[in-house]
């Protein structure tokens, strides 16, 4: 199988296509990507609290509503300590092919280049920003944050707070940071094989995924599930937690172009058009098969679209990503509907059925649909298409971080189960972890 060197530049996010200002003295800090990427970096933050928290609500039960919320308040605060303690040196610290070194540890590195550009990785594998670190950390830690809330959708309703806080530290560190780091560090060794994901199909959204599967698997079903009545509590919340995933993911995808240049400006319009086709797909095959178009259709389908684009959002043009938006939309109703009921697990949110599924789509379309040009670098100018030889080394990195995190999250919520148990009593369930958990009920 076919390896070409220059797909080795194309493994990260563009941080990885950067190029570099240069000036007699050397690298400068360019105050309009350095600008683009502190509104990139809230745009995403912006996505978990309060996008993600308000998607999530609005898709529950009336006592579980606060509950719910708490969950995307609480991991955005316990992934931001893990992350400037050890969880950012581990995913882009230098290291080994496998994992970042301690050189990061407590952020204490950032002191001595605060002011200067940053370089990630050393030596030939070198890549150069036109950002400082401290702004690509933070970028980098609102990657982390959503990707944990995610996972929360998928056994929304019963687990116990003390469970979700250890869970999240556990996972954050031994299988985030590790994921992050093989994709997006040069020394990584999803980097070094080729696979292409420019802002996280296979470091967010497959992991996140995955993980819901087995966090779902692993918990069970929800009591009464299949014969309660389980109906959203407010869909309004839901649409406006969805326009606010939508807003926020310009920042997730044109930020990773880590600069305000003609590729971010690529990477918003893709992710626009994918968007709207799978919401447009999801829409028209929920009224064909079920007789109306709902609302929570549509938006489902629309962060489907979302997932789906976002591997591939820096390499592919408009047309592609109109595809893939309409395949993703597709399956994205597939998974939350007849394989959901078929296989009979309880993924509350779908979790699986939109992160997991799309993102495997997305990941894989990228070998398919990557435009050469969009692909070149200063070190590969004729750049790359999508070939057999790509949607190979795609499905592998896929296959790989599918099978890690699988085993990886089972793991880590059995020994969760050991120390603080997983799941609340059924009694505590059945009243609402509002009131059981945190003490406080909706009005």
């Amino acid at each position: 199988m076919r390896m070409p060197a220059r797909a080795l530049a194309m493994a990260a996010p563009a941080l990885l296509l950067a190029v570099p200002a240069l000036a007699d003295d050397g690298p400068k800090i360019d105050t309009g990507d350095t600008a683009w990427m502190l509104t990139s970096t809230a745009l995403v933050l912006l996505m978990t609290i309060p996008g993600l928290a308000l998607f999530y609500a609005g898709m529950v039960r009336k006592k579980n509503v606060l509950a719910t919320m708490m969950q995307s308040f609480a991991i955005t605060a316990i992934v931001t300590v893990c992350w400037m303690l050890v969880g950012y040196s581990l995913a882009f610290g230098e290291g080994n092919a496998y994992i970042g070194d301690l050189s990061k540890l407590f952020l204490t590195s950032l002191a001595e280049n605060w002011d200067k550009p940053f370089t990630l990785g050393s030596g030939d594998a070198a890549v150069a920003t036109t950002i400082p670190e401290t702004v690509f950390c933070m970028f980098q830690m609102t990657f982390a944050i959503i990707t944990p809330a995610l996972i929360t959708g998928a056994f929304a309703d019963r687990m116990k707070f003390s469970a979700l806080v250890l869970f999240n530290i556990l996972w954050t560190l031994l299988i985030y940071a590790p994921i992050a780091h093989w994709v997006w560090h040069p020394n990584g060794w999803i980097f070094a094989l080729g696979a292409l994901d420019f802002a996280g199909g296979t470091v967010v959204h497959i992991n996140a995924g995955v993980a819901g599967l087995v966090a779902a698997l692993v918990l069970g079903k929800r009591v009464g599930y299949g014969h309660d009545n389980m109906a959203p509590y407010n869909l309004a919340l839901a649409v406006i937690g969805a326009g606010l995933l939508w807003v926020g993911w310009f920042g997730f995808n044109a930020g990773s172009a880590v600069g305000a240049g003609a590729r971010a400006g690529m990477a918003m319009l893709v992710t626009q058009v994918a968007a709207a086709a799978a919401a447009l797909a999801w829409l028209f095959a929920e009224w064909a098969t079920k007789g109306k178009p709902s609302v929570l259709g549509a938006i489902s389908g629309a962060v489907a679209g979302l997932v789906a684009i976002t591997p591939a959002s820096g390499f592919v043009l408009p047309v592609p990503a109109l595809i893939i938006g309409l395949v993703a939309g597709l399956a994205g109703f597939w998974g939350a509907t007849a394989l959901k009921h078929m296989l009979g697990y309880d993924d509350s949110l779908d979790a699986f059925g939109v992160h997991g599924i799309c993102g495997i789509v997305g990941s894989l379309l990228v070998g398919v649909f990557a435009y050469g040009p969009l692909s070149a670098t200063a070190s590969t100018p004729d750049g790359y298409s999508g070939s057999l030889d790509q949607l190979i080394l795609q499905a592998y990195a896929t296959g790989a971080v599918f099978a890690f995190t699988a085993i990886g999250t089972f793991i880590l919520l059995k020994v969760t189960d050991v120390i603080v148990g997983l799941r609340v009593a059924e009694e505590e369930e059945r009243e609402g972890l509002d009131v059981t958990q945190h003490g406080e009920r909706l009005a």
